[in-house]
């Protein structure tokens, strides 16, 4: 099997626009998550949420093709623009046969389905003419891989997963496998989501999932481990990156951030949205991760947490670690950047390694913000309020998702 590294990073996040804007904010602990009433509206009883509000999609796209794609589409292509450009590759310079070796490898959760919501309204108001003529392609989920494909010229697979929260976790895990296996020679992968509309933010108050308490203070909104959490916050952004075969890598002089070592997924085929309370599950996966990566759970410096604020993933996620970790999780730290950018669905996992992959380069651990008062039942080392210097040879980066699944990746220098 070849071994597979990670040479290019490209962000679109509520907490920094570009790499090195979220690292910085994310390193500091400065928060992206911030007032929405413009667009939940007013009588939403939840008016906050992790908005990339800086994000202009015109620079990325013009009008005529925005009134046609859902807002996901110009984020993940800006974030793959500056992954490219990070890994220093010109695809457009490449001959066909090296565009045919490059892959898409993408994981949304609900990918356009605000541009659907836009659709619906625009029909049912009978404005049926105004319509995109796009709206069957652009609503269909594998389309935001293809636009990432089309933009650059990548004719190798173009796949999109959709796993719920686990999404671009398992789509890393998937680019990886056809690295080492030979399918592809590189591939562009990681995760988007733009889950900010109306209806989508009513459906998630329907399920009592998203904090209510905190629209007067929206930095203050997202608390995973804290004691008085009650919901988390939902998020918006793209985070992708460049893989490819190491020596390849090598040969051609790039920067490698880390190579991806392990991976492991599992379900616990148990409820639409809740998790099973052992833990066992997502313990499972960790432990397959870390298996394939030929670590002992001793060796993990650094776990990035899923961490979403809500009172049944924390206690669960703390259990889980505690079974996948033994002894050792009581000394070893992990953050859940979800406090700072709020919990963007399908891409989480790609923010998380994003988070991650710098956090290893600087030999520092970003903090989870907003831990007051922790909760008895989650009493590991979290990094709260304030990031910790800590050089990390290896880090675990978990993720768990509605539909009982569960995923994880390991990432070492």
């Amino acid at each position: 099997m070849r071994r597979v590294v990670i040479t290019g990073i490209g962000v679109i996040s509520p907490n920094g626009l570009g790499r090195e804007a979220f690292w910085q904010a994310t390193r500091a602990g400065i928060s992206g998550v911030r007032d929405i009433t413009g667009i939940a509206g007013a009588a939403s009883p939840v008016r906050v949420a992790g908005h990339c509000a800086e994000f202009d999609p015109r620079a990325v796209m013009d009008d005529h093709d925005l009134a046609n794609v859902g807002r996901v589409v110009p984020m993940a292509l800006a974030a793959a623009g500056e992954a490219l450009a990070d890994a220093g590759l010109e695809p457009q310079k490449f001959s066909l046969d090296e565009r045919r070796g490059f892959a898409v490898s993408l994981g949304t959760g609900g990918g356009a389905l605000a541009f659907v919501e836009r659709q619906f309204a625009t029909y049912f108001e009978g404005h049926e003419k105004r319509c995109s003529v796009y709206t069957i392609p652009s609503a269909t989920p594998g389309t935001l891989a293809s636009e990432v494909s089309m933009r650059f010229g990548l004719h190798g697979y173009s796949h999109l997963l959709s796993t719920g929260c686990t999404s671009s976790t398992d789509a890393l895990g998937h680019a990886r496998r056809t690295i080492a296996t030979g399918e592809a020679e590189r591939v562009l992968a990681g995760g988007a989501d733009a889950p900010l509309a109306p209806l989508i933010i009513k459906a998630f108050c329907m399920m009592k999932i998203l904090t209510p308490a905190w629209n007067h203070a929206p930095a203050r909104a997202s608390r995973p481990f804290c004691a008085g959490r009650d919901g988390f916050v939902l998020g918006e952004g793209a985070w992708l990156f460049v893989l490819e075969e190491r020596e390849q890598a090598l040969a051609r002089g790039a920067r490698i951030y880390a190579e991806i070592t392990g991976y492991g997924s599992t379900c616990e085929a148990f409820h639409r949205v809740r998790l099973e309370e052992s833990g066992e599950e997502p313990a499972r996966a960790m432990r397959l991760a870390l298996a394939q990566a030929g670590l002992r759970s001793e060796q993990v410096d650094y776990v990035n947490l899923h961490g979403t604020a809500t009172q049944l993933n924390d206690r669960i996620e703390t259990r889980a670690l505690k079974l996948a970790l033994g002894p050792a999780a009581a000394r070893i730290p992990g953050s859940a950047l979800k406090s700072l950018i709020g919990h963007p669905q399908g891409a989480s996992g790609a923010a998380g390694v994003a988070a991650t992959l710098l956090a290893m380069r600087e030999g520092w651990l970003p903090p989870t913000a907003n831990l007051d008062q922790p909760d008895p039942e989650c009493d590991l080392d979290y990094v709260p309020h304030q990031g910790r210097a800590r050089a990390i040879a290896h880090a675990l980066c978990n993720c768990i998702g509605f539909g009982s699944k569960n995923s994880a990746l390991v990432l070492s220098q």
